[in-house]
Order: structure tokens, then C-alpha cells, then sequence
């Protein structure tokens, strides 16, 4: 029985947003480091599309269940779970004189921005689990 069955897709979605937003942080963290590399060409994570693609085609292609012996297929959180994101580079139009594209200020900004969006999924995860401890301790 997987996760999504008994708790909805929520978690699931939270869980592999932390995990692509850890790996976001890290290529971040390492275009810092190489701000001085000479033709080093930055790198970005991109996911969001795809995860909110599979977010929202959860619902379809999957063949509700009419008989207990039926296998089930692939479901939401296997769609959720498959989301891999893509790297890609991401030259700016003026490089600096020995070729380096990374921007300081930009890439800082991305930094905060994915910490910020890293740190609202462990909120609302840390939420999601809570409510759940309550219902199972039943309220108290």
C-alpha cells in the first residue's frame, strides 16, 4: 500500500518538492563556487512545470479499481515520484571577460528564493504530519 492511499497525494507532492528543491539548492551552491571558474556556464534545476503536470494528470489514466483481485497501475504518486526535473544551462547574454556567466547577485537571489520555497514545504509538511498525529492519537 502506497503512502498516497491512505493520506491523499499531498505528502507525497511535499516530499519530492523538498527533495528537488535540496538538489535546486545544491546546483545553486556550486554556480556560487565557481563565480570565479573561467568559462563556467551556470546551471539550474527545472522541475515545476513538471511536477505541477503531474499533480494535475493524477486524475487521468488510471483505471479506477472494480474488482478486489484487480491489480492497481501506476498511480498519482508514481507520476509525483517519477519527476526528475531537468538541469539545463543558463548563459547571460554578457559574459565576463574569461567567459565566466555567472551572475553573484542573480544567483543569490535564486538561493533565497529556492530556501524560501524549500522552507514553506517543510512548513506545510510539518503541518500535514501534525494534524495527522492528532487524528491518530484521536484529538488530544
Amino acid at each position: 500500500m502506497q503512502i498516497d492511499e491512505i493520506f491523499g497525494t499531498t505528502i507525497g507532492v511535499l516530499g519530492k518538492n523538498i527533495d528537488l528543491r535540496a538538489k535546486s539548492q545544491s546546483l545553486i551552491s556550486s554556480n556560487i563556487a565557481n563565480a570565479e571558474t573561467p568559462n563556467y556556464i551556470p546551471k539550474t534545476l527545472d522541475f515545476e512545470q513538471e511536477l505541477q503536470s503531474a499533480v494535475k494528470n493524477r486524475g487521468t489514466g488510471t483505471p479506477a479499481l472494480t474488482n478486489p483481485r484487480h491489480l492497481p497501475l501506476k498511480g498519482a504518486s508514481d507520476r509525483v515520484q517519477s519527476v526528475a526535473g531537468h538541469v539545463i544551462e543558463t548563459p547571460v547574454k554578457t559574459p565576463g571577460n574569461d567567459g565566466n556567466a555567472v551572475e553573484l547577485e542573480s544567483e543569490m537571489s535564486k538561493m533565497l528564493e529556492n530556501q524560501v520555497k524549500f522552507n514553506a514545504s517543510i512548513q506545510m509538511l510539518s503541518k500535514k504530519l501534525s494534524d495527522l498525529s492528532i487524528a491518530i492519537k484521536g484529538g488530544n
